[in-house]
């Protein structure tokens, strides 16, 4: 009987302490931090909305994150800012406004916690999300076509992206992203996390 009582008030303890150290202290930690307010008197970071808001549920539909992390670890834990995918660790504050944090599982391809930074060109973006291999020789990465329509008339849309001469043929001379595209895109263009935040010193 003594020893049921042990083991009982053993589980109970074990519960009471994962719960307390995994869920309520980080949660308690997290409603201490609020936005920071930059030289200029902006706030970082912001809510998403609209356009990139539609473009992160893409990005999480088509599994962007098996691939990618977003989040830059510290110098000493890998080289991530010595790639140049951050100029500083991520921290807390970066992920206060995201429901559900996309820090990823595996960086099969490069970290996109600042792509928005560091290829601040759209047409970059869609010619990557198009075919990988015209912005990134060698790359791994599965080709997106569906997010476009391809055309080859002579007088293109005004929201049509011109494909490289030598990725051109008689019927593909450009590339329109349709609305998934175009949101993962602003999503992608959203993604900056270079703010000097203190805690990140």
């Amino acid at each position: 009987m003594n020893r049921s009582l042990f083991i009982f008030v053993g589980v109970i303890f074990t519960v009471v302490f994962s719960l307390s150290g995994l869920v309520l202290v980080p949660d308690w930690q997290f409603s201490e931090v609020g936005p920071f307010k930059t030289e200029d008197g902006t706030l970082y970071p912001q809510p998403l909305t609209g356009p990139p808001e539609a473009g992160r549920h893409v990005y999480m539909d088509l599994g962007c994150i098996y691939c990618h992390t977003q989040q830059v670890r510290p110098e000493g834990f890998g080289a991530d800012i010595e790639r140049g995918w951050g100029r500083r660790r991520t921290v807390m504050r970066d992920y206060m406004y995201d429901p559900i944090n996309l820090t990823g599982t595996m960086r099969t391809g490069p970290d996109l916690a600042n792509i928005g930074a560091r290829q601040p060109s759209k047409t970059w973006q869609y010619l990557h999300l198009y075919n990988p291999v015209i912005t990134s020789p060698g790359s791994i990465m599965p080709p997106h076509p569906f997010l476009f329509t391809v055309g080859a008339e002579a007088v293109a849309p005004p929201d049509a992206v011109a494909l490289p001469a030598e990725w051109q043929t008689p019927t593909a001379k450009y590339i329109i992203p349709n609305s998934r595209g175009r949101f993962l895109v602003d999503y992608l263009m959203s993604l900056d996390k270079s703010v000097n935040l203190p805690e990140a010193e």
